[in-house]
């Protein structure tokens, strides 16, 4: 593919209180080969220099005016309608292909607008966010866009220092270098989702990736420990996928629980709610996972558990809990507006929940089923299976439930051949 010869970067920002930052930008922008489309998200303000977008196109993009935004009440709600402007009216730049990436600079009030913006930008067009709160508990998973980038404004705030221009100046060659050798997912297949976990607990995976891909898919593994199913979660709500083969769950189960691995409270809705067919399964529902450095948390601390590793363990969760699990998913999945199908394999849910392994808990498994069992409703279609997920038996119900829905039309065909 040629080669994108001088990039065009949204650099978005505050210019009345950061106009020294995003200068400096843009000629970092400049240096690196790209060029710079300045947007103003500046409320009562006005910047040094003339953006390509200003205030008063951002608020109309939110169809409304500088003024009334000012006056809306306070900084919270002034915000949060520039991030409305500036969330249309990326994306409508983006719509038609004038921009090849985007860049945003804030504390926590430039995140937060950021942060939609990023959100309505489509899959692949690189977005990078410049924030005093990267990486922080304060930003929840559902805020964050699948392909987002991110880095830590290291002395950042009241002008440019030497950290700070090297923070900044190392954002700026990024987005430049993405935008450059980024490439745009392809629309020459399907694609259908299937989230799971390592093979170690899950591994329906390696028999479905391939056995999809020779239909004529293009498929798209999600690894569910909080920001893989967040990432699955994102695309979906674009309407992303052909179909989507949900079968590891336990996002849904950690968010009820209170664990900090999750993928926010709309895990499991976004495909149902944007139409998209789905085979659903609980894979690892009975797993809590927690932070493994922080030790046991005290309410799991008579729990059997399994450390993964050195960032991650899992405990499992007793009876009442799996009960109070299958009654949310059941409830999400009675949204959907298109088909789905619960596979529920009585026999065992993940690979350390059989006989002698740490994670066994017969009763607790047995309790689940039967809530899962009360809980599905029509037209939610529910096949059981006395086999564990981990079976060839599994396998063969997830293919003949996606064969059956191709042949009536909810999937559509894969191509098995694809022009080069």
């Amino acid at each position: 593919m040629p080669e994108m010869t001088q990039p065009r970067i949204l650099l978005i920002g505050t210019g009345d209180t950061k106009a020294d930052e995003l200068l400096f930008m843009s000629e970092c922008i400049a240096r690196a080969g790209g060029r710079t489309i300045m947007m103003d998200i500046s409320v009562l303000g006005d910047p040094p220099y003339r953006p390509a977008h200003d205030k008063h196109a951002v608020a109309a993009a939110a169809q409304t005016t500088i003024e009334a935004i000012a006056s809306s009440g306070d900084e919270n709600s002034a915000m949060s309608l520039m991030a409305v402007g500036a969330a249309n009216l990326a994306r409508a730049l983006a719509e038609r292909d004038a921009i090849d990436g985007a860049i945003a600079i804030g504390g926590t009030m430039g995140t937060d607008l950021a942060l939609d913006v990023a959100q309505a930008l489509p899959l692949g067009l690189p977005k990078l966010i410049v924030s005093t709160v990267a990486f922080s508990h304060l930003i929840p998973p559902e805020r964050v866009a699948a392909d987002l980038m991110m880095i830590l404004w290291a002395g950042g705030l009241y002008g440019l220092n030497g950290t700070c221009t090297a923070v900044l100046s190392q954002a700026c060659g990024a987005i430049v270098g993405a935008a450059r050798s980024a490439i745009r997912p392809r629309k020459d297949r399907p694609v259908v989702a299937i989230t799971s976990l390592g093979k170690s607990c899950l591994h329906y995976m390696v028999e479905l990736k391939p056995q999809l891909e020779r239909r004529g898919y293009e498929v798209v593994v999600f690894h569910t420990t909080g920001m893989g199913g967040r990432a699955m979660e994102s695309i979906a709500a674009q309407g992303g996928f052909a179909a989507v083969l949900d079968l590891s769950l336990q996002e849904v189960a950690n968010q009820l629980t209170g664990s900090v691995v999750n993928s926010g409270a709309d895990r499991l809705e976004n495909a149902g709610r944007a139409g998209i067919p789905q085979i659903v399964a609980p894979g690892a529902i009975d797993m809590v996972d927690f932070p493994a450095w922080l030790g046991v948390p005290n309410e799991l601390s008579d729990r059997p558990f399994h450390a993964h590793n050195r960032l991650l363990a899992s405990a499992t969760s007793g009876s009442t809990d799996r009960q109070r699990i299958a009654r949310a998913i059941a409830e999400k999945l009675s949204q959907a507006n298109a088909p789905v199908a619960f596979v529920l394999p009585t026999g065992g849910i993940q690979q350390w929940d059989r006989e002698g392994e740490t994670l066994h808990d017969p009763d607790a498994l047995a309790a689940f089923v039967e809530a899962m069992r009360s809980a599905i409703r029509a037209p939610v279609e529910l096949h059981e299976i006395k086999d564990h997920i981990n079976s060839a038996a599994f396998n063969e119900t997830v293919l003949g439930i996606f064969d059956r829905w191709v042949a009536a039309g909810i999937v559509p065909r894969g191509r098995t051949t694809v022009a080069a």
